[in-house]
């Protein structure tokens, strides 16, 4: 790519816009960041030291008031305000990366998915877990033909926090769409419906299980997919000794793996893009084998391939650039919200409700 790079604004510079969002955007050929939009002071001088030449805004007005001066908005802030940001950004004829979820209900995704279409713009979510180095391993072993027929996916997003943390995405009001269901549930669910297809049926069972807790810490929705794969996904606040991120079994054989991919941490740490990015030591690749278990050695270590979140933002800027596909469209995210919606009303409802 060549000529002036695109220039984004980020609205929030949180754990989403400060980790993930910023740092990202920076590494891409083709994007620069142009301004931060935060009123907190401490997150103003955070912006400022790792980006210098960042311009700062206080609030999103601030930010739209120079429309003309951008070329993209990424929302990065909480959860509640994503639909009327996205839906500002748009009419003020701006393309938008919004973070997951990008919206409370599905109907609310797929009415943004339209006001984008009906103005030719992108409308894209980030849904980085799809760059996993597990997760795109899993992807070349099933294209592969290496398992066989898939049977069932377990997928387990798994912490230990027996205390509450606090904030929005643990707080109990409904307007702030926090929890697990729309948190890492976000992430499990895409990822399902990505590798083995639509969802046909949903049960779920949500609870709520620390002390001062106010919405579900603990969460397990089950998938019965088109395709006839059954999904198992679990995300936990509460568990005290983690299962495998991935178990997936097939006719033939299954993959086991175990472990977070690597990139949030290095995030975190400071350390951005580069040689040996998203790479992950032997150790702590999966196995690919039938009839005995992975921990007594069972089949053979099955390299993972490196993580790759920088190939979200290359990819935006290649469909914004050279009309490329979008990498996560706004209705495909809109599925997954179907999902959620109805793990939510299973787990209330205690039914199993069928799309």
């Amino acid at each position: 790519m060549t000529g002036t790079p695109l220039r984004v604004g980020l609205v929030g510079y949180g754990l989403a816009g400060s980790v993930f969002h910023a740092p990202l955007i920076a590494a891409t050929e083709g994007l620069a960041l142009d301004t931060v939009v935060t009123s907190n002071p401490e997150r103003q001088q955070q912006a400022r030291a790792e980006f210098p030449d960042v311009r700062l805004a206080a609030t999103p007005d601030e930010l739209f008031a120079r429309a003309a001066e951008l070329d993209l908005i990424v929302v990065a802030s909480p959860n509640k305000t994503h639909v009327p940001l996205a839906t500002t950004a748009l009419k003020a004829g701006l393309p938008v990366v919004v973070d997951k979820p990008v919206a409370g209900t599905a109907a609310e995704a797929r009415e943004l998915a339209a006001l984008a279409e009906e103005r030719e713009l992108l409308l894209s979510v980030f849904q980085n877990r799809r760059w996993d180095n597990d997760f795109l391993t899993l992807r070349k072993l099933l294209n592969e033909g290496e398992l066989g027929d898939v049977w069932r996916f377990e997928s387990r997003f798994e912490r230990w926090r027996p205390k509450p943390k606090g904030g929005w995405r643990e707080s109990g009001d409904p307007a702030e769409i926090g929890g697990l269901l729309y948190d890492l549930g976000s992430h499990v669910v895409d990822q399902a419906l990505v590798l083995f297809g639509p969802a046909a049926s949903v049960n779920a069972e949500t609870d709520i299980r620390r002390p001062g807790a106010e919405t579900d810490d603990d969460t397990f929705i089950a998938i019965t997919h088109t395709s006839g794969v059954r999904s198992h996904l679990y995300v936990s606040a509460t568990t005290a000794q983690l299962g495998p991120r991935f178990r997936v079994l097939g006719s033939s054989a299954g993959y086991v793996k175990y472990g977070l991919d690597p990139q949030e941490a290095a995030l975190r740490d400071g350390l951005r893009p580069g040689p040996g990015w998203g790479a992950e030591p032997e150790s702590l690749w999966g196995r690919v084998g039938s009839g005995e278990s992975p921990v007594t050695g069972g089949g053979r270590a099955e390299p993972t391939l490196p993580g790759d979140y920088p190939a979200y933002y290359a990819a935006v800027a290649k469909a914004l650039l050279e009309g490329a596909p979008n990498p996560v469209t706004a209705r495909e995210a809109a599925a997954a919200l179907d999902v959620l919606e109805a793990a939510r009303r299973s787990a209330r409802e205690k039914v199993t409700v069928t799309l």
